[in-house]
């Protein structure tokens, strides 16, 4: 156990470049990885109900001590991100299928990777996690309706098959994960140090099956997706960051809305467009896994930089007068 604590570890430290082994190996061998995309449903459910396990009944109290500081940050997420995503496709006219995906990727949730940035910014891990808990049990109503209402210009959505697709994905596996803690607490503490491991595997996995059937795609539109969802991800982080301060909020808390706003649940976003609208809509999300990965870092360490930085301006003396 001790060793796959180190590997888990050493594996989730360096996702983003085993993502990005794995996103080339599968866009240059596609036979490699294609085996991947129909199994990329249950890989999400896998991630969930790891998330599920981490959170206990008691973590849902924290969205209630602060339901102002939680109400600013969902309503950020499902108004910067939605419209963000609209304008970067009408701007760059992308194709139906690329839109649709963009748009998928700004009206998903946030996604847990951004609870684990906020703690390496030195921000408000309880606002981050209540933020992504709030977002993820509202977005079987708000991402299909979001969805429905920006990308009904480019295809036909099915507002009531997302809904139960992303009840299935999202909400069972993380209830099931939940009571599996509650029950079997101690079996799940012996398991709870390698779900890391388990986790950056299904989503490895997930992007890997979408790069190797939508590779040809990839290779033709590569770098316009790699602008658009650059473009997606930065300006979240900047205007999470920009509407927190607007709103009073400390240093603390605008880094938590900022990175929760900036990172998205990206495997959900391609989870749903493999069902709902063919392999070339899943690959913004598949992209965005990638890049928000490595971009999330960077703001983290840019970020935690910054409080030090005030923080020894608030510690040197003030000249006398």
């Amino acid at each position: 156990m001790d060793f796959l604590e180190k590997v888990s570890a050493f594996i989730s430290k360096y996702m983003a470049g085993f993502v990005l082994i794995v996103a080339a190996a599968a866009l240059f061998e596609p036979a490699s990885f294609k085996w991947a995309a129909p199994q990329i449903t249950y890989l999400l459910g896998i991630v969930m109900l790891g998330m599920g396990m981490t959170l206990r009944l008691e973590d849902f109290r924290l969205v209630f001590q602060h339901p102002k500081d939680v109400f600013i940050g969902a309503v950020c997420q499902f108004t910067i991100m939605p419209g963000l995503a609209w304008l970067l496709a009408m701007a760059f006219q992308l194709p139906p299928e690329l839109a649709v995906g963009v748009i998928l990727v700004g009206t998903c949730p946030g996604g847990t990777s951004s609870n684990v940035m906020t703690y390496l910014a030195k921000g408000d891990v309880a606002l981050s996690v209540s933020i992504t808990m709030t977002t993820t049990i509202l977005a079987p109503v708000i991402t299909p309706l979001l969805t429905w209402w920006l990308a009904g210009t480019w295809l036909q959505v099915s507002l009531l098959a997302m809904m139960i697709s992303i009840f299935k994905v999202v909400v069972v596996p993380i209830v099931l994960g939940i009571l599996l803690k509650h029950f079997f607490d101690s079996l799940v503490q012996q398991c709870i140090k390698v779900l890391p491991l388990v986790s950056v595997i299904a989503i490895v996995l997930i992007v890997g099956g979408v790069v190797a059937v939508s590779a040809k795609t990839i290779r033709e539109t590569g770098l316009l997706i790699m602008l658009v969802v650059m473009c997606h991800n930065v300006f979240g982080y900047l205007l999470g960051y920009l509407a927190a301060k607007a709103l009073h909020m400390n240093l603390a808390k605008q880094k938590a809305v900022a990175i929760e706003v900036g990172m998205q649940n990206s495997g959900l976003a391609t989870s749903l467009a493999m069902v709902h609208f063919g392999a070339a809509a899943a690959i913004p999300g598949a992209v965005f896994s990638v890049w928000h990965n490595i971009s999330g870092s960077l703001m983290a360490n840019y970020l935690a930089g910054k409080m030090e930085k005030e923080a020894e301006a608030k510690q040197e003396p003030q000249p006398q007068s």
